[in-house]
């Protein structure tokens, strides 16, 4: 099995040292960036299995350089923040981190974090979907392609996303509880907020929208969580 491939971004020397010497121990390969334009640099040079993103840099904030990233690679992000407010959190997984976890870390919970997200990551790439293709009134989901048109055009989710609104998708009229939809996309290791469900919800119906579908099919089931549904229509 070939060696991982992670890339550490933060500005502290001290830190990406630090980690560097935790994941060499491992065997795992790193590269290092000290800011976000060096690691938006890094990305188009090499493919990486993981990405380790600090939240505070000086040109760029982690935040920024995940929207970026998002925008061309579905690769696992897990956040390095001194910041514990659930808010903050929220927020980065919400535009498209996959984990995250806070300083000051033991190096045996970031390693597991790290061996964590790559496994889900493979698996997600590797399982075969209930459909090969999901179609409603001016919407297809394409899950092997990992493809949304609203249409006839191609519209661009997140990993998550994606996954979030093909889960919905392919149990039409089903509820999901936001803890079943987080374990969905996360796992049953993930111990953060449930909330993160709402933003992802929500980027998903203003992509929707923006698009020109003229009906919001992730419906709201007030008190208990989503559910995905033509509104007027049985599916």
């Amino acid at each position: 099995m070939n060696k991982l491939q992670v890339l550490i971004v933060d500005d502290e020397w001290n830190m990406r040292n630090l980690i560097r010497i935790y994941l060499t121990k491992e065997g795992i390969t790193t590269k290092e960036a000290s800011t976000g334009h060096e690691s938006l640099a890094l990305l188009k040079q090499q493919n990486f299995d993981l990405i380790l993103l600090d939240v505070m840099m000086p040109d760029m904030d982690g935040w920024q350089v995940c929207k970026a990233v998002r925008e061309v690679s579905s690769v696992p992000i897990l956040m390095l923040t001194a910041r514990s407010e659930t808010k903050d959190k929220v927020h980065g997984l919400g535009i498209g981190a996959d984990d995250y976890l806070t300083k000051p870390f033991e190096p045996e919970e970031l390693v597991a974090r790290i061996y964590s997200l790559v496994r889900r990551s493979m698996l997600t790439s590797t399982q075969q979907p209930l459909k090969k293709v999901l179609t409603y009134p001016g919407l297809a989901i394409y899950p092997d392609a990992r493809e949304v048109y609203i249409l006839d055009t191609v519209v661009e989710f997140t990993l998550k996303e994606f996954d979030l609104l093909t889960a919905l998708a392919q149990n039409a009229h089903r509820v999901f509880t936001r803890e079943e939809l987080v374990e969905r996309l996360w796992g049953n290791e993930y111990e953060g907020e449930n909330r993160v469900i709402d933003t992802h919800i929500k980027n998903i119906r203003e992509k929707l929208h923006k698009a020109g579908l003229s009906y919001n099919p992730v419906q709201t089931v007030w008190g208990l969580g989503y559910k995905f549904e033509i509104p007027g229509n049985h599916i």
